[in-house]
């Protein structure tokens, strides 16, 4: 493998540009995702305490490994909808009794931890990447079930979501919940293979006795209705009664280590890369062209990388790195236009990592396909459906992390959510868009010539500000926006969930 060299200068203006034009992006994302983490704000936080419960994250803290990583997920769900930002539960990948997990862990302070789409569809995804990569789920549940002011398509989606359980069953991927409150409405405890309630806490019940008086005329408590000890002495739903909240966490660390198996030894003795990843702040300029290889430097293992077929398809840079010890494929974009050259070199490279059964890791950065007669008559229409034809077939887990611009279909075939990847972040100057914004001002004058009523007031700026790392983050597109500094860390834990996965 050929060392890596660095051509940046933090002396260099346009490296103090770069740096304070992510800083400002990053700034954003960092407030949006101090809102998510407020939960339902200080009073609702206190009042939860005075009990003597345990907020989300701080359940996730005990459950954990000790000085282990917690990679969190879709923390910006629900930005910019209406809805709290973090859709009013937290999900993640973290080590528990050395075995990789996803986690979720509802968030009573937000609205009772009442469900609306935006929730669904997270939980959606959370049980989606532990089905596709084997691992278990672990579910911390305290919600008051579905929002009242929801629509009809929130049960279709909450239905979804008890079909994701038993799906997990019906995989043998280990599904285990510890219920720590209310949990009203759904199934989702009776599908887990070990369940723990917290006694005289945890409460499990199709309907609340508000409910039930209101459409039976029948007055019953909470516990008799669905208490913890009538679900361990009477109908077998609790495997386990837990004393309080924390006995709760150490009995889902031992339901972890009696169901799981131990995953691969991780790799040791890792050389860290050559240059710092502070630089990563300055390497990129909101989505214009920059030199992948910066990153790569900043990411790779001793920034050492075995590039494939460097004098061909320049626009594209391929080849092969280390991760944390762990070995990949690398694809990221080196110009914003995919030629034919670059889209013929990114099929064979995705062949040559197929069979190498190795991860592929995507660096998109694209405006999109080449457009127009010399490239129409170079065939690239043809290679394109051929590329993407070689990554929706490879069977090889993907990582994406969107670098710059994910536009249309070159950004799609590049990696984007359509291409399944077991994994999608973003950086807070990504932009994902059908088109380049740069067309957008001659896609909207081209129908306002063909339709009277011409195009939508606002509609280009509109389509830009929605092509923004942090809408398309709240709208559940990646799973989540990364600081670039972080780059390395969250593939690493990527690619410790990949290993041995099928």
């Amino acid at each position: 493998m050929a060392i890596l060299e660095t051509s940046l200068d933090p002396r260099a203006s346009s490296y103090l540009d770069n740096r304070g034009l992510m800083s400002a992006a990053l700034g954003e994302v960092e407030t949006a995702i101090g809102e998510a983490c407020e939960g339902g704000g200080e009073k609702q936080v206190t009042r939860h305490h005075a009990r003597g419960k345990l907020l989300p994250r701080e359940r996730i803290e005990l459950l954990v490994d000790r000085d282990s990583a917690f990679l969190e997920l879709s923390t910006l769900a629900g930005y910019g909808t209406g809805q709290p930002v973090g859709a009013a539960v937290v999900t993640g990948i973290g080590i528990i009794a050395d075995r990789p997990c996803v986690i979720t862990a509802s968030d009573p302070t937000v609205r009772g931890g009442a469900l609306n789409a935006y929730t669904v569809k997270k939980l959606a995804r959370a049980a989606e990447i532990a089905l596709v990569n084997k691992i278990p789920l672990v579910t911390l549940a305290e919600s008051d079930g579905p929002d009242p002011a929801a629509d009809g398509e929130l049960l279709l989606a909450g239905g979804a979501s008890l079909r994701d359980q038993a799906l997990l069953r019906a995989a043998g991927v280990p599904a285990i919940c510890a219920v720590f409150g209310v949990v009203s409405g759904g199934s989702l405890p009776a599908l887990a293979d070990q369940t723990i309630l917290v006694r005289g806490q945890a409460r499990v019940h199709l309907a609340g006795p508000h409910l039930v008086r209101a459409a039976t005329g029948q007055i019953v408590d909470d516990e008799s209705l669905g208490g913890a000890t009538l679900h361990a002495t009477r109908t077998g739903l609790a495997d386990q009664l837990a004393e309080d909240e924390r006995d709760a966490v150490r009995l889902v660390r031992q339901a972890v280590s009696r169901l799981c198996t131990m995953p691969a030894a991780a790799p040791r003795d890792v050389a860290p890369p050559r240059f710092d990843a502070e630089d990563l702040l300055a390497v990129a300029r909101g989505d214009e062209a920059f030199d992948p290889r910066e990153i790569l430097g900043r990411v790779l293992d001793g920034s050492e990388f075995d590039e494939v077929a460097p004098l061909f398809g320049e626009g594209l840079c391929t080849g092969f790195g280390t991760v944390h010890g762990y070995r990949v494929g690398i694809v990221a974009s080196a110009r914003p236009v995919l030629g034919v050259d670059e889209v013929t070199k990114a099929a064979r490279f995705v062949q040559l990592v197929t069979a190498s059964r190795r991860p592929l890791v995507f660096l998109p950065n694209t405006s999109g396909f080449g457009i127009g007669v010399e490239h129409e008559g170079q065939g690239i229409s043809v290679q394109a459906a051929r590329l993407v034809d070689a990554i929706a077939t490879s069977g090889t887990p993907m990582i994406t992390i969107a670098v710059g611009a994910v536009h249309g279909p070159a950004g799609q075939a590049l990696g984007g959510r359509s291409m399944r990847p077991r994994f999608l972040f973003s950086w807070p100057n990504a932009r994902t868009a059908p088109l380049p914004p740069a067309q957008l001002p001659a896609i909207a004058a081209h129908r306002a010539a063909v339709d009277e009523t011409g195009p939508a007031e606002g509609s280009t700026g509109r389509l830009s500000a929605e092509s923004s790392a942090l809408y398309r983050s709240g709208q559940l597109y990646d799973d989540g926006v990364i600081d670039p500094r972080d780059t390395r860390t969250v593939l690493g834990i990527c690619l410790s969930v990949l290993q041995g996965a099928s």
